[in-house]
């Protein structure tokens, strides 16, 4: 497994969690933590036995954007696909979780956004931020802002700039579930192990069927779920499924 220096990246029974590792600099982002992470994700997202991933943030905060202090590296310009991470976490096929523990804003509400779910600590907040340093924005956030809370209030998010907390965001569906910080961390390890019970195959299945949707058609996209749904359903995991569901126990999946 490979070894980082910005990020700590820990998988057991189908899990992984992806940690921002900067906590004395807020976990600020910097060219390095960039290219460690899209590496990792690349990693990540080719892991046949991979169901979830989550990424958070070491200490008190998530990411609160480039670490401004940090310059920048113009080798990043001829690299332009690590500026693909959200992306990586919105298609790879594992499904991924944000779990937001503090604040979260720039690239790193991009990051965010590109998660499959998002969760909150309550003493966590949320921005855009770009305008507020000059620049228009990056990490894919005008493609995946408005997807999850609408497209007018996805620029009035960005052409603001403003803060916003944790109960805001999850007003605004943009976040899934806010928790309390002292249990936070205990909550977000208990939706984890609830969906790491479900059968694998179908997991990614169903995050495989969202990605496709956002690309086709409506009828070319029924003829592909309809084919993947048959193949579950002659699956070792549907059978499982169904047994445990008449005997009233957990089902096992292999």
């Amino acid at each position: 497994m490979a070894t980082y220096e910005t990020i700590i990246y820990e998988a057991s029974n189908g899990v992984g969690t992806l940690t921002i590792n900067r906590p004395d600099q807020f976990n600020g982002m910097t060219v390095k933590m960039l290219r460690e992470t899209y590496e990792c994700l690349q990693a990540a997202a080719v892991d046949p036995d991979l169901r979830i991933l989550v990424l958070t943030g070491a200490g008190r905060a998530f990411c609160p954007g480039a670490d401004l202090k940090g310059g920048s590296d113009d080798e990043e310009r001829d690299n332009p696909d690590r500026y693909h991470v959200a992306r990586l976490l919105h298609e790879m096929p594992a499904v991924t979780i944000a779990a937001v523990n503090g604040a979260c804003a720039g690239a790193g509400f991009g990051w965010a956004c590109g998660a499959d779910i998002r969760v909150a600590a309550r003493s966590a907040n949320f921005s855009t931020a770009f305008l507020r340093v000059a620049v228009a924005g990056d990490m894919g956030l005008p493609w995946s802002l408005p997807r999850l809370v609408g497209a007018a209030k996805a620029r009035e998010l960005s052409l603001l700039s403003e803060k916003f907390s944790a109960d805001e965001a999850h007003r605004i569906g943009l976040v899934a579930r806010v928790w309390d910080d002292d249990v936070f961390r205990d909550e977000v390890a208990k939706l984890v192990a609830e969906m790491a019970k479900r059968s694998p195959r179908a997991l990614r299945t169903m995050k495989a069927h969202y990605v496709a949707a956002e690309r086709m058609e409506f009828k070319e996209y029924l003829e592909l779920e309809t084919e993947r749904h048959w193949k579950l359903v002659s699956s070792d995991d549907f059978r499982e499924a169904a047994r445990a569901f008449v005997e009233k126990r957990d089902p096992v999946f292999k």
